[in-house]
């Protein structure tokens, strides 16, 4: 017995000490700018490390963001592949232990097929037997291990991308809430302005019955209140769809989204640190996931090689056998026996090489992946940064133009008063008016979307929990 046993043990040894197959994982070189093209403010600070509650200080918005967080359906998808994957590696990583089971049984019968293992050579008798069995595979090549490893790394690529899934949450509803601020301003702009055009129809509609205005006179305002009058259900309709949107994104049923006004909205700092693009692929989920996905195919490929060499199995079994139920309790019925086993393959028709040779494949195809979605990454924080700089910029125009057209509305208006000036100028002047505040609504709130864009970009969003 104890011959059995140093051989057990030195089994082990051999398997403990095994490595396995394969290329071991090394992070592919990818060439990486030392600062973000079109950044400002460059530091080793990001503003991606910021939660998301932190970033968005309007509780209204922080309520949504938190109630899309805790119902979505999206995530919550996520969040179950998650759980799916988690559970996936622990099946993977079981093979490492070995399996013990149990079995037995009594019986009674005249054959002798169904007396054995005990012949009764006719006569009437019973048999019984209960066992315990374990059984491990040597896992000296490591096919084992990679696969684990394997299955490890895919649970991890899940848990990235369902982070990636809020982070995309937070901005969707960030954007979205944002778009309807937007609207809910250009609505009342585009009320001042009918209400401003109903009031010089029937001024004009007025004077024309009395003969003091004429017909076209009347024709342009009526063609203008038409005209301002018209946008308004488009704006209504774009409130109600984007509030359908706010809703889905919330997990609830299309509905109105209590809000605030967009004059409540401060803007961001003007610098706002990037960070480093180095971070950035430890920060942002999508390229993590990526990662991840490579470090699965190339521990696939040591697990296709392994599969070239033979598996060693070890079995063992201790329990119980007797002829007699009498005799079951007593030393003669003790039964063990301890084996092992060897199997590998011969002529498998070129399926083991098909298999390298596509796990190879497979690593080739995730690691030019990984590559493209680092490209990305750089390519959307450039492109968050440079719209977010041409929109500020944009948004002091619009300003500026407002305040211009809102003085020149009134000082048409005195002018037509006093009738130093035909209706076609206050006409003019009230025309560029209305749509260019509208402008200047838009570049406001576009320039906190792309505030919001360059978070996501950064990779932020989701980091630590909510207190």
């Amino acid at each position: 017995m104890k011959i059995h046993i140093i051989n057990l043990v030195s089994v082990l040894v051999l398997a403990l000490a095994g490595c396995a197959v394969g290329p071991k994982y090394h992070r592919p070189n990818v060439e990486v700018p030392s600062e973000f093209r079109f950044a400002a403010n460059q530091s080793t600070n990001s503003f991606a490390d910021l939660p998301w509650w932190e970033v968005f200080k309007d509780p209204t918005l922080s309520h949504l963001i938190r109630t899309a967080v805790t119902n979505n359906h999206d995530l919550r998808q996520a969040v179950a592949r998650v759980e799916r994957a988690r559970n996936m590696a622990a099946v993977a990583r079981a093979p490492l232990f070995p399996k013990i089971g149990y079995g037995g049984g009594v019986g009674r019968g005249r054959n002798a097929l169904f007396n054995s293992p005990f012949p009764s050579m006719g006569d009437t008798g019973s048999s019984a037997q209960v066992n315990l069995n374990a059984f491990w595979e040597v896992d000296l090549w490591g096919r084992i291990r990679r696969m684990s490893e394997a299955s490890r790394a895919e649970y991890l690529a899940t848990d990235n991308a369902r982070r990636g899934v809020t982070i995309a949450l937070v901005s969707e509803v960030a954007i979205a809430y944002f778009r309807l601020l937007q609207l809910d301003e250009e609505l009342a702009i585009q009320r001042a302005a009918t209400n401003a055009f109903t009031g010089s129809y029937q001024l004009f509609s007025g004077r024309l019955d009395n003969g003091a205005a004429s017909k076209l006179e009347t024709e342009r305002t009526a063609a203008a209140l038409a005209n301002a009058a018209s946008i308004l259900p488009q704006l209504e309709l774009g409130i109600a769809n984007t509030e359908n949107q706010i809703c889905v994104l919330l997990g609830r049923n299309p509905g109105p989204i209590a809000r605030n006004a967009i004059t409540n909205q401060p803007l961001e700092v003007p610098d706002i640190p990037v960070g480093l693009p180095s971070e950035l692929l430890r920060r942002r989920p999508d390229v993590l996931a990526s990662e991840q996905r490579l470090i699965a195919a190339n521990a696939t490929i040591g697990a296709s090689l392994a599969n070239f060499f033979p598996q060693i199995g070890l079995t063992t079994f201790i329990g119980k056998v007797s002829p007699e139920l009498s005799a079951f309790t007593a030393g003669s019925a003790n039964a063990w026996n301890a084996g092992a086993s060897l199997a590998g393959p011969l002529l498998q028709g070129g399926q083991l090489r098909a298999q390298y040779r596509g796990s190879k494949a497979r690593f080739e195809e995730a690691k030019a992946a990984y590559e493209q979605n680092i490209l990305t990454a750089l390519q959307e924080v450039s492109d968050a940064l440079m719209t977010r700089q041409k929109l500020a910029e944009t948004r002091v125009y619009s300003e500026k133009a407002a305040t211009a057209l809102a003085s020149s509305v009134d000082l048409a208006t005195q002018r037509y008063e006093s009738g130093r000036s035909s209706y076609y100028e206050m006409l003019q002047a009230q025309q560029e008016l209305y749509p260019t505040q509208r402008a200047q609504v838009q570049a406001r709130v576009g320039e906190l979307i792309a505030v919001v864009q360059l978070y996501k970009a950064l990779g932020g969003g989701w980091q630590g929990k909510d207190k």
